[in-house]
């Protein structure tokens, strides 16, 4: 399947055109309705004050409760806007945003309002086309979760070992596995906000159920490179690693190893420092990788910039509501990214 996201954060709507959707496929639309409203704001504090109600409608490649191998188009109506926040930045990019990367690309042309096509609003529609991927990945026993592994420092425990207990933080607005640590990011990002600034973090992410074989060691088919293209899309998104990741740098090969063994009839390894990927290719384990997401750049504070318009240098700040971390609402959008690559993956 291929996907195509369409529209701005402040215009009338956003969608994903999906295509390659098997024909004959019973979607559940209250799942994926459930997986858009894990990504909406209002669930935890440390999220931004903005409503999203995000309820997402199907026009085209479904009939009578199945899917018609037509172009999966689905649609969200935008709401609660406030345009006239950003009338300030029109010609003063915010630093570290797509502004002035997308003011010269479109020679001028940009919906600057909220971002326009580069805002965060737009992993919405991704978040839709993953609920897709995550049903055809079911019926094949394959499951993708994820939790925050990091805010600002404050580290969660690590799933990359047993990734079972992720199963349970699908229905979590904050979903960590060591409550204790996740209340310290809350405070973490709550200090943020009241100093007007914003925090960083990262998120683990695992995809149970691929089987041994998949992918190759070149260019476009390597499982790692599918994988990174999917979740480099995501807004924010600065790092991959896969497995322990640069952890790799301070260890000796028989600390990294996973040595193989036979397991209930299988081959499986006895730890999974790569991540279940040898030579671009699944091994059979889970693939399990981490992404490193940058602070939200809208911050409060006054910043410098440059007024295109004049060249002259400006300081300038930034309003409107802005999540002080994307990392709690982003843990959909990289599931969602996870389990469209695995279809890819696995040529679903």
């Amino acid at each position: 399947m291929k996907y195509t996201i369409f529209g701005e954060s402040h215009g009338p709507a956003i969608g994903v055109v999906l295509e390659g959707v098997p024909a004959g496929v019973a979607l559940d639309l209250e799942a994926i309705q459930a997986q858009l409203d894990r990504r909406a704001p209002g669930k935890d504090p440390t999220a931004t004050a903005r409503k999203e109600s995000d309820l997402v409608n199907i026009i085209s490649g479904f009939f009578e409760g199945r899917t018609t191998g037509a172009p999966l188009t689905m649609v969200i109506r935008n709401s609660d806007q406030h345009s006239s926040d950003y009338e300030a930045i029109r010609y003063t990019p915010r630093p570290s945003h797509g502004d002035y990367a997308g003011f010269i690309a479109s020679k001028g042309a940009l919906d600057y309002r909220g971002g326009g096509h580069f805002s965060g609003r737009l992993t919405a529609p991704l978040v839709a086309a993953g609920a897709v991927a995550r049903q055809l990945l079911a019926e094949k026993n394959i499951w993708v979760g994820a939790h925050i592994s990091a805010v600002y420092g404050i580290l969660d425990d690590s799933a990359l070992q047993d990734p079972e207990p992720l199963k349970a933080l699908g229905d979590k607005p904050f979903p960590v596995l060591n409550e204790e640590k996740g209340e310290e990011m809350r405070q973490a990002i709550l200090e943020a906000k009241a100093d007007q600034d914003s925090v960083g973090g990262a998120i683990e992410c695992a995809v149970v159920g691929l089987p041994a074989g998949l992918g190759a060691p070149d260019f476009g088919r390597n499982v790692e490179g599918v994988f990174s293209q999917y979740l480099f899309a995501v807004p924010a998104v600065k790092a991959v690693e896969f497995g322990l990741g640069a952890g790799l740098a301070y260890a000796r090969g028989t600390e990294a190893n996973d040595p193989f063994e036979v397991r209930e009839g299988r081959v499986v390894t006895r730890t999974n420092y790569a991540g279940g990927v040898n030579g671009g290719i699944t091994n059979g384990m889970p693939v399990v990788f981490t992404v490193t997401m940058r602070p939200t750049p809208s911050i409060g504070l006054p910043q410098e910039s440059v007024d295109l318009r004049t060249g002259e240098e400006v300081e300038m700040e930034i309003t409107g509501r802005h999540d002080p971390c994307v990392v709690p609402r982003a843990v959909p959008v990289i599931e969602a990214a996870a389990a469209l690559a695995a279809c890819e993956v696995l040529k679903l």
